[in-house]
């Protein structure tokens, strides 16, 4: 670009010198013959001349040095906006990546609540079922009820038939108690079928790790804790892959947590027991060195839908291994 523009200036210059030079050749004869005794304003316009020309070049000069310095301002200029431009790039990719993980987190979880979803529907299919099966058995015993009634009403029509049934020996009497110890083992049947479709026996127990050692924590804010190996889980209530425990009737439950950890000056162990969105009690210990184990517990009013799980507090770690040393466990006391 400078030797672009020094080209056209410097031909622009030997113009202006031969422009210059016939000019005043042709001048200087006209004098030498008007005033042949004035040489010496010739020689001093001649010298005057280069003068003028030197101060063009150093104008020039001096704006070739500022269009320079303002052409590296502009360069300077333009490779600053290309790196913002870079960075303003770069932020949008981050972005662009964190709202991909947001959308497949989402994912998962719509997942994790069909298939909540599914279990709800499975159970209450089960109790539907049983329902129907203690309403047969209920119906069958009412018939053999009324059956046995009218063996009885029979027996007692006359006294003479009565005397018949005697005479006929214990046949009668015998068939009669069978009917009877029946119909009292079908009662009892229909009985236990009628407690086992309106209780629900519900008991689970489980520990934070299987068999490797895990620590979990510190993070800033309260986290959910998965108890993921189950010792039992009665009823299905409790979800391994969630950490969830959701209520399947109306009743009132009994809950129990352990908390174990490592002495440590600056992160604590303890966990909170929630009730769907409510926090219920904390089991909490802090020591500098050793390990130590905390624990609490609480008995629950849920109904039907109703979630208790267990969350890490904030900035404080706990620990398993395959001792069991953490675990969290409930049973249904009795439904309401």
């Amino acid at each position: 670009m400078e030797m672009t523009m020094c080209f056209p200036l410097l031909l622009l210059i030997c113009s202006l010198s031969t422009a210059q030079l016939q000019s005043d050749n042709d001048i200087v004869p006209h004098h030498a013959e008007s005033q042949e005794g004035e040489p010496t304003n010739v020689s001093e316009h001649q010298q005057t001349f280069p003068q003028d020309i030197h101060a063009v070049l150093r104008e020039m000069s001096a704006s070739l040095a500022e269009q320079r310095v303002e052409t590296r301002h502009l360069q300077r200029e333009n490779e600053a906006q290309t790196a913002k431009l870079e960075l303003q790039k770069t932020e949008l990719e981050k972005q662009k990546t964190e709202l991909e993980k947001q959308n497949i987190e989402g994912e998962k979880q719509k997942i994790e609540g069909e298939k909540q979803k599914t279990e709800l529907e499975k159970q209450k299919t089960e109790l539907e079922k049983q329902k129907t099966e203690g309403d047969k058995l209920k119906q069958q015993l009412q018939e053999q009820a009324a059956e046995l009634i009218t063996v009885k009403a029979r027996s007692t029509v006359t006294e003479n038939q009565v005397e018949a049934l005697k005479r006929d020996g214990e046949v009668q009497a015998a068939e009669l108690i069978t009917v009877k110890a029946r119909s009292n083992v079908t009662e009892n049947q229909v009985e236990a079928l009628k407690r086992d479709g309106e209780v629900k026996q519900v008991a689970f127990s489980a520990s934070l790790s299987a068999s490797d050692s895990t620590t979990i924590g510190p993070f800033n804010t309260e986290t959910n804790l998965v108890f993921t190996y189950v010792f039992s889980n009665i009823g299905n209530a409790y979800n391994p892959n969630t950490g969830f425990f959701i209520a399947p009737v109306r009743g009132a439950y009994h809950f129990e947590f352990y908390v174990h950890g490592h002495g440590d000056p600056s992160h604590p162990s303890g966990a909170v027991l929630f009730k769907n969105g409510e926090r219920v009690c904390i089991a909490y210990q802090h020591q500098p060195s050793g390990s130590a184990k905390s624990s609490n517990g609480a008995t629950l009013l849920l109904e039907v839908g109703d979630v208790v799980f267990l969350r890490l507090w904030q900035n404080s770690k706990i620990y398993d291994d395959e001792n069991h040393h953490s675990t969290f466990s409930g049973h249904l006391l009795f439904t309401m």
